[in-house]
């Protein structure tokens, strides 16, 4: 009987906010058939034909069925239809990320957004995916050029003014992306005034299915949240709208303008962060055109690095916004007969790393994760728009000058923004957190719906909070050895129970801090990538208590008041900069990586309490 068969739609209200199961008669498996569900994942599906929701939602909702069975058989210290909880785990992780590469679309992006918190799923589940960050195929321009005409009633050639037969009056697009991501892929292209643009196209599928995805994304999460008693089915109308504005390219053009204008104002960061100027002419709801950005990715960390080969006094290409060389119109045109519809017509522009291509940026990374720890701090702590992806495939760094780097943020269709009020919370948190205040961090995050500080201080610092009541860990150093050995089994049910304590409360839980914490998560990878330069927790935290000083929404009283606080606080950071310069002595001397390093072994010695292993760095694949 069809998966379908069994359910009847009926629209979302308050009073009725979940799937109706009919009752059926139960129709059972064979015991042979029903092991066989729980120990092989199943086999790849066929390609998904786009835009069939029906298929998507099918799919989806099966697996959803046979994962949560699963688990509910299961999970336990001895589970009757697997060898062990890690292999119970390892086949369920194949399954889903089966499922959500097949799915495409929106899909991706879920996955993405557990790939980067996985860190706090089980071992098979992180090495699974890990595998999330590959590149999405690519559209062919055949769809793309389908898009373009829809939002603009035109034919890219006449949108853009270019041509794909080299007419020198005209400008040029290559058609083959340059990159390609879940939601959507870059074209690269120079207009007809010299103006170079990245051009972001919406894959055509994703408007079609985009109805289906969050629906079927809401009825299996309704069903886990029954299952599993976890009130995860709140967070879902806050994830989708999110989700939705991903998909939202004026909102982004949005986002990106608001985030520009941020950092012209701020003078700590004018001239060391660039946001990409948005031609909003040549944009729409699924089209967007940019300033085109040459740079060195942030994981290209011996790029950043190795000797400067250019000029003295010259900067990389593009460096400030400045005007890029054109192409060469002989390369052009060979381009165009030797690889049509595959042309590369974009010049290389690598003349800084020298004639034996070994060169460099020659930057500082300590320069570049202060200017990154400064930027997203400024966000959280001062303007309260928060980018919430800044993993490394959407940062720059371009060489000025002066000889600093220049930090360039894309990519801006994911943000939250904070309320004053909260704003003024979490920073006061912050600066708690920092001064081992405990009597106004258990305030705060009571107002907040959380009952353990303990842990949810050590999840925003992401290193063990030393300053709390040390309840959890006198609770689990009262174990029993045999207690012990089932302790990955009983402390999981335990970590549920507080997701359920902090998750419970619905009016009171801040949802941004889904996002802030993905945020925090992503900026500490990228610290502990380039090898921990900064002390990253200390200049959140100096910024955390500036802002109460800095912040426009507050009366002169409390900025004087919050002034002497602060130049208080900054005699408590003398003593993280301590800790901070000894991991740097001590990896200097080959015997530490880091201060990151150290915190997320820290971290891992504190979460293998609760039966979770953190085994692999953020950006690991």
């Amino acid at each position: 009987m069809p998966i379908l068969s069994l359910f009847a739609r009926y629209p979302y209200s308050k009073a009725n906010p979940g799937p109706f199961i009919k009752p059926v008669k139960p129709s059972y498996p064979s015991p042979h058939r029903l092991l066989s569900l729980f120990q092989k994942p199943p086999h790849p599906e066929p390609t998904l034909v786009l835009g069939d929701g029906h298929v998507v939602f099918t799919r989806t909702f099966a697996l959803g069925v046979i994962v949560a069975s699963d688990y509910k058989i299961n999970f336990r210290a001895n589970p009757p239809f697997a060898e062990s909880i890690e292999a119970l785990n390892a086949r369920n992780a194949q399954r889903l990320f089966e499922l959500l590469r097949t799915n495409g679309g929106l899909y991706l992006k879920i996955g993405q957004a557990i790939a980067m918190q996985s860190a706090i799923l089980p071992p098979e589940f992180q090495k699974m995916f890990q595998k999330m960050f590959d590149d999405a195929p690519q559209n062919s321009w055949k769809d793309v050029e389908k898009v373009i005409r829809e939002d603009f009633g035109k034919s890219p050639e006449e949108v853009f003014g270019v041509s794909f037969t080299g007419d020198p009056e005209l400008g040029l697009m290559e058609r083959k992306a340059r990159a390609s991501a879940s939601v959507a892929q870059v074209h690269w292209a120079r207009l007809g005034d010299g103006r170079e643009v990245a051009v972001k196209v919406q894959k055509r599928e994703i408007a079609q299915q985009v109805g289906w995805d969050l629906w079927t994304f809401k009825v299996v999460t309704w069903i886990y949240t029954k299952i599993f008693d976890i009130p995860l089915y709140s967070l879902v109308p806050y994830i989708t709208e999110r989700l939705l504005l991903e998909t939202d390219f004026e909102n982004e053009a949005d986002n990106s303008e608001r985030m520009a204008g941020f950092v012209t104002n701020e003078p700590r960061l004018r001239g060391r962060v660039y946001i990409p100027k948005v031609y909003r002419e040549l944009s729409s709801k699924r089209v967007m055109t940019a300033e085109w950005i040459e740079g060195v990715r942030l994981w290209d960390k011996e790029s950043l690095t190795r000797q400067w080969k250019g000029s003295r006094r010259e900067g990389s290409p593009g460096c400030k916004g400045a005007p890029l060389d054109p192409p060469k119109p002989e390369e052009v045109q060979k381009a165009l007969h030797d690889h049509p519809l595959d042309e590369k017509l974009k010049p290389e522009r690598d003349w800084w790393k020298g004639n034996d291509g070994t060169g460099g940026l020659g930057v500082s990374l300590k320069d570049v994760m202060t200017t990154m720890v400064d930027l997203f701090s400024a966000q959280m702590f001062l303007w309260g728009s928060v980018h919430a992806d800044p993993h490394p495939g959407n940062i720059f760094i371009r060489r000025l000058p002066s000889g600093k780097p220049e930090l360039v943020l894309i990519d801006h269709g994911l943000y939250i923004q904070m309320k004053p009020e909260f704003r003024h919370q979490y920073s006061l948190f912050w600066k708690s957190l920092m001064t081992f205040d405990n009597k106004t961090v258990g305030e705060i995050v009571k107002s907040w719906g959380i009952n353990n500080a303990d842990i949810f201080a050590s999840a925003t610092l992401m290193r063990p909070y030393a300053g709390g009541d040390h309840t959890t860990s006198e609770e689990l150093s009262k174990l029993s050895k045999k207690e012990r050995d089932k302790r990955h089994y009983e402390m999981q049910q335990k970590m549920r129970k507080g997701i359920r304590e902090i998750l419970g409360d619905e009016k009171k839980w801040p949802q941004e801090l889904i996002f802030i914490g993905r945020n925090l998560r992503i900026v500490q990878g990228n610290n502990q990538f380039l090898g921990s330069p900064v002390n990253r927790i200390r200049i959140t935290g100096y910024w955390a208590s500036r802002s109460l000083v800095d912040s426009p929404d507050l009366s002169f009283s409390e900025k004087l008041k919050n002034y002497g606080r602060h130049i208080i606080f900054n005699l408590v950071l003398l003593s993280s900069d301590a800790v901070f310069y000894g991991s740097k002595v001590r990896q200097f001397f080959g015997m530490g990586g880091g201060m990151e390093d150290e915190i997320e072994s820290q971290m891992r010695h504190m979460a293998k309490d609760f039966g979770v292993e953190l085994q692999h760095g953020v950006f690991d694949g």
